[in-house]
């Protein structure tokens, strides 16, 4: 069964032609309310994400995930791998965030806040605008042959598109190392960090290939997204809609005519000028309905309400909207599910904010040396020999550090250091200690001891170790 010329959208994606090949979108340049509001979100997320790496509070990088040396900012806050578990918590609420914003509002996360869209819509192709013109003659260059107009626009667009490539991968990289090492790297040269060198370049390469070439694909084929929106919305759901009550009425669309009386004809509102395709920058036309091409960018909105208000007919044909609303003018109302989500969203958060006021600045961690076992000493001493580690969380160094056994009387003492040593900020200190108690305030071959860490007099955590000794026979 052949499907008709005007569902061919349900079988294939509006970027490919009927024979398989990339169909370049060349939309039209946005103007309107929503892009104005648009530009103002996008610039300060764009200054966002730019600057985050090189804002420090308390002397930490406001953001940084260091995967390699398993360290990680958020919003100033260091998670080390002992901080696992609040780190997994917060990429967790972050997951039902987005879910519940796609329950409520469908992909308004693509369409205003995703880096995706933003460098792409806001930054490439306002330059691909400023170099080659509007639709039009980016579709007339794209076709000429390769003269000198076209060598230089298209030369031109390239180096400026590889330097801001640049760019990115220099800030992806401070996100991924930190700020200090990026700049350190920097002022050194080229030539003493080669391998850095060589990942600049992957990244520039890599994100020149994704905002020059592959562009809306990401959206559409990379981004799993576009199929979560799929589960995840319903006919509550406020998305960018057509309203094809209005739009199509009982006779549907008609090219406008200015002697028409439309509404005695039977026709809808919708003058079929395809502007609203023309505009999409994913190439789909948004009266066929949700689908999963569509960013919720609200290009089609602008563009449809200057089309009405240039014909004298009320704007909002394309909006915000439900589809309960179009058709049953159900006003959006939050549903158990959206309840849910909330609920959900709220423990977790509430969750993570007491796991964070309960986070000690300071870890300590106290193992008996593998292998070995207890020494019998004189006066009948029992000795075990442990390793610490103790990871300092806070932006300062910790001093007078020292170690007191505190469940049992006895001795704790340092190898190879002192008494009292320092901790720098935002590292681990690594040693060997001996604890040794008597026999007669021991209970049988293995003992529970509880050891404290101590700056200067405070007590600034305890830890708790395995201390073996002889077993007893009665």
């Amino acid at each position: 069964m052949e499907t008709p010329d005007n569902e061919t959208f349900r079988d294939s994606i509006g970027t490919v032609t009927e024979d398989g090949k990339r169909a370049w979108v060349f939309p039209k340049k946005p103007s309107g309310k929503f892009y104005k509001y648009r530009k103002y979100v996008s610039y300060a997320l764009l200054a966002f994400l730019l600057l985050a790496p090189f804002i420090k509070i308390n002397g930490n990088q406001f953001l940084m995930f260091n995967i390699l040396e398993r360290r990680f900012n958020i919003f100033s806050f260091p998670f080390w791998p002992q901080d696992f578990h609040l780190f997994v918590i917060s990429m967790i609420i972050g997951v039902v965030f987005i879910a519940l914003f796609t329950v409520s509002f469908g992909r308004i996360f693509c369409g205003w806040i995703c880096p995706q869209t933003i460098f792409m819509e806001m930054v490439f192709r306002r330059i691909e605008y400023w170099i080659e013109g509007d639709r039009g003659k980016q579709m007339r260059l794209a076709k000429q042959h390769w003269n000198a107009e076209k060598i230089r626009k298209k030369t031109i667009k390239t180096i400026i598109f590889i330097l801001i490539s640049f760019i990115i991968a220099n800030v992806f990289l401070a996100y991924l190392i930190g700020s200090d090492k990026l700049i350190s790297y920097i002022t050194d040269g080229p030539t003493e960090h080669s391998s850095t060198l060589i990942s600049l370049t992957i990244f520039t390469a890599v994100f020149y290939f994704v905002f020059a070439w592959f562009r809306e694909q990401v959206c559409i084929i990379a981004c799993p997204y576009g199929r979560l929106q799929g589960v995840l919305l319903d006919t509550k759901s406020i998305v960018v809609a057509y309203d094809h009550k209005r739009g199509e009425a009982e006779n549907g669309r008609k090219k406008f005519r200015k002697t028409e009386d439309r509404e005695a004809l039977g026709h809808g509102d919708c003058i079929d000028c395809m502007q609203c395709v023309n505009v999409c920058p994913t190439g789909i036309d948004i009266r066929n309905g949700t689908q999963l091409e569509c960013v919720n960018c609200t290009a089609c909105i602008d563009e449809c309400d200057h089309i009405m208000e240039s014909i004298n007919l009320p704007k909002g044909l394309i909006r915000y909207t439900s589809e309960e609303n179009i058709e049953k003018k159900v006003p959006f109302k939050l549903t158990p599910r959206i309840k849910g989500y909330i609920a959900v969203l709220a423990i977790l958060t509430g969750l993570l904010v007491g796991m964070l006021f309960l986070r000690n600045d300071v870890e300590a961690t106290i193992l008996r040396l593998p292998g070995q076992l207890y020494e019998h000493k004189d006066n009948n001493i029992i000795s075990n020999v442990f390793t610490y580690k103790l990871v300092n969380k806070t932006s300062e160094a910790i001093e007078g550090v020292s170690f007191k056994l505190l469940s049992h009387k006895g001795e704790l003492k340092l190898v190879a250091t002192n008494d009292h040593f320092v901790v720098p900020k935002q590292e681990i200190s690594k040693g060997t200690l001996f604890v040794e108690i008597n026999n007669s305030a021991l209970s049988g071959d293995r003992n529970k001891i509880k050891i404290g860490v101590y700056s200067g007099d405070k007590l600034i955590e305890t830890t708790t170790a395995n201390f073996l000794g002889p077993r007893s026979f009665k």
